[in-house]
């Protein structure tokens, strides 16, 4: 039933009709969920380990213990609290949820490239894998560096308490706050990947992409200040110098990708209304070749009368027309 539409398919520009394009869409939406949806059930094994590394963060940084207020060093600390029957039941199905999504990463990545880029040549299909296998890390280094900001963010998102408020935090909208910071950087994180792909299937240069690295950089800044949470500087500052790294990373592979292409077509970079370079630097002429000067007349001619002194035509022309 998920047998891949395109291995039936005999074109070699991977071209099928739109029904076909459509099933290969539905095929791969399939694989994609059903590796998270067997991630989510090993995980559900693991409630209990994988609930503490997700709340180590904010326990380890803000954490109350026997009920203070405030901590020894006189930093406000949190509680974290279900305030709801169904909260645990809802949390646990999220805390499975985000381990699928994290741990299949390379299964659905590989899903997404390998209907995006059909149009590749057979020779290209392995860069479908190369995306799978870069993407992946990619992916989880994001989702890391959004965990691992957590504790700084709740230590200055706290400061901000009046003293004698005790804070309680629910522990799913912690739960939500940390999903949406994990997504959020790990596709932040595949921005390269963008990039390169842009690159290999010819639409963006390398050139180009080193010209827009001042709206890259700012951007990057803004979106950085969006994504964290408050926007405070340290946190932004995390997220933002990993993603200018990889974008000039992204650059400089391209630029070797499009100094590989020219190697193989010197005319790569000529748009469609410039000419190539032409060599007209004159060749040396060889030796001249003697040919008889004897030519058979046309059969009209043959008792045509001379016109001229060595010359035989026929009414004044050189054949019967």
């Amino acid at each position: 039933m998920l047998k891949s539409a395109r291995k039936q398919e005999k074109d070699d520009e991977g071209r099928m009709p739109l029904l076909d394009h459509l099933r290969e869409l539905r095929n791969r939406l399939l694989k994609a969920v059903l590796a998270i949806v067997v991630v989510m059930i090993v995980a559900a094994f693991y409630q209990k380990e994988i609930y503490e590394f997700l709340l180590a963060p904010i326990q380890e940084s803000v954490g109350c213990q026997n009920g203070v207020v405030i901590t020894v060093d006189g930093k406000s600390c949190a509680l974290l609290k279900t305030d709801t029957l169904i909260g645990p039941f809802t949390n646990a199905l999220k805390v499975a949820l985000m381990s699928g999504v994290l741990l299949a990463t390379p299964v659905w990545l590989y899903q997404l490239w390998a209907f995006v880029a059909p149009g590749l040549h057979k020779g290209e299909k392995r860069y479908a894998y190369a995306f799978a296998v870069v993407g992946a890390p990619l992916f989880l280094a994001g989702g890391y560096l959004a965990y691992a900001i957590l504790p700084q963010t709740a230590e200055i998102m706290l400061g901000f308490s009046p003293d004698d408020v005790q804070n309680q935090i629910g522990l799913d909208s912690y739960l939500d706050l940390l999903v949406r910071m994990v997504i959020v950087f790990g596709l932040a994180f595949e921005l390269p990947l963008l990039l390169i792909a842009l690159n290999m299937t010819g639409i963006v240069t390398g050139k180009r992409m080193l010209s827009w690295w001042r709206g890259m950089v700012v951007g990057l800044t803004a979106f950085a200040a969006i994504a964290t949470p408050g926007g405070e500087p340290i946190s932004m500052l995390l997220l933002a110098g990993p993603l200018a790294l990889l974008y000039f990373i992204a650059v400089g592979f391209s630029l070797l990708n499009d100094k590989r292409r020219n190697r193989k077509n010197p005319d790569a970079e000529l748009s469609d209304d410039e000419a190539s370079d032409l060599d007209l630097t004159p060749e040396p002429v060889g030796s001249i070749e003697n040919v008889s000067g004897s030519r058979p007349a046309l059969p009209g001619q043959a008792s045509g009368e001379a016109d001229a002194p060595g010359s035989r035509r026929l009414n004044g022309y050189d054949d019967i027309t």
